[in-house]
């Protein structure tokens, strides 16, 4: 469910198919997002998922499955 979750606002961020994201994808290198993609995205994450994302966490977050892992811990 969260990963479900996380591809779609990926995709729907960086115009992309949901399904072709994998949680080993590294945000900046294979989906090509930039700083203010992410920050976006930890916005949009944030509302769904009615989390705070700290901003000590940001630089670990690398890949998809980053994402993905924080949030099942945090939710």
């Amino acid at each position: 469910m969260v990963f479900e979750k996380v591809c779609q606002l990926l995709a729907d961020q960086l115009q992309i198919d949901a399904s072709s994201i994998k949680r080993e994808d590294r945000l900046f290198e294979d989906l090509h997002a930039d700083s203010a993609n992410v920050m976006i995205l930890v916005m949009d994450v944030e509302e769904a998922f009615n989390v705070t994302v700290d901003d000590n966490v940001l630089p670990n977050i690398r890949t998809v499955g980053d994402i993905v892992d924080y949030l099942e811990k945090a939710v």
